[in-house]
């Protein structure tokens, strides 16, 4: 069977307004409380596979620490831990936790350590809770003092409900049947479809027509490719 394959509109900046929680709610609001600096903890971890948008949510962590005036950045890679970034107060989200070898544990440690010193904070993302991970005993304890979020995938049945609450909060009504086609014609990560659904809602203001099966159809339809297959 074919398979309809499009071009997206280039994504939103990663959010915290741009995130369907779901299931997690909860780590979301500490994550606004962290970034916030309303948060003790010199450690906060999330965890989960591969598409949940953990590294969506470390750099809107960094987005909103850095919105509110304190020192913020993102590393996409442990062994590019600088713990000379331990500036007062700063919020360092590092990815991929479970992928650094043995000297990028030991400047993971030494950052840890800094941030404590400077009144900052650690944010990291892996694959596995602490506990689990194949990291040096010390690492591994002082990540699992902190909080721990698992970060979990939007079951099939919520997305529904995900994508009409995210388009309410955008100001507009997405009825059930265009859920079902967007659904239908789409890819069902909730990245993807969320980024589709932004692409909608500009396509709906830009030509003053509501967003329905008919103009979800022709948008969806301008770049088409169909994919035959080998």
């Amino acid at each position: 069977m074919k398979q309809l394959i499009f071009e997206l509109a280039p994504p939103e900046p990663p959010a915290f307004a741009n995130f369907v929680a779901g299931r997690n709610r909860e780590a979301v609001a500490a994550l606004v409380a962290l970034a916030a600096g309303r948060l003790r903890e010199t450690g906060v971890v999330i965890w989960g596979a591969a598409g949940v948008g953990k590294t969506h949510l470390l750099r809107a962590s960094v987005a909103a620490a850095a919105d509110a005036g304190r020192t913020a950045l993102y590393v996409d890679d442990p062994r590019n831990a600088d713990p000379g970034a331990a500036a007062p107060g700063a919020l360092i989200a590092v990815d991929a936790l479970d992928s650094a070898d043995s000297p990028a544990q030991a400047r993971l440690f030494t950052l840890y350590n800094a941030l404590a010193a400077a009144g900052g904070q650690l944010l990291g993302a892996c694959a596995r809770a602490p506990a689990q991970l194949a990291l040096r005993d010390d690492l591994r304890t002082r990540l699992g003092y902190g909080l721990v979020y698992e970060i979990v995938a939007l079951a099939d049945a919520d997305k529904a409900a995900a994508l009409a609450s995210y388009a309410q909060a955008r100001g507009f009504r997405l009825g059930d049947d265009a859920i079902a086609y967007l659904l239908a014609h789409g890819r069902r990560d909730m990245a993807t479809l969320v980024t589709t659904l932004t692409a909608i809602d500009r396509h709906s203001l830009a030509t003053r027509r509501p967003v329905t099966v008919a103009l979800l159809r022709e948008w969806l339809q301008r770049d088409i490719a169909l994919d035959d297959g080998p």
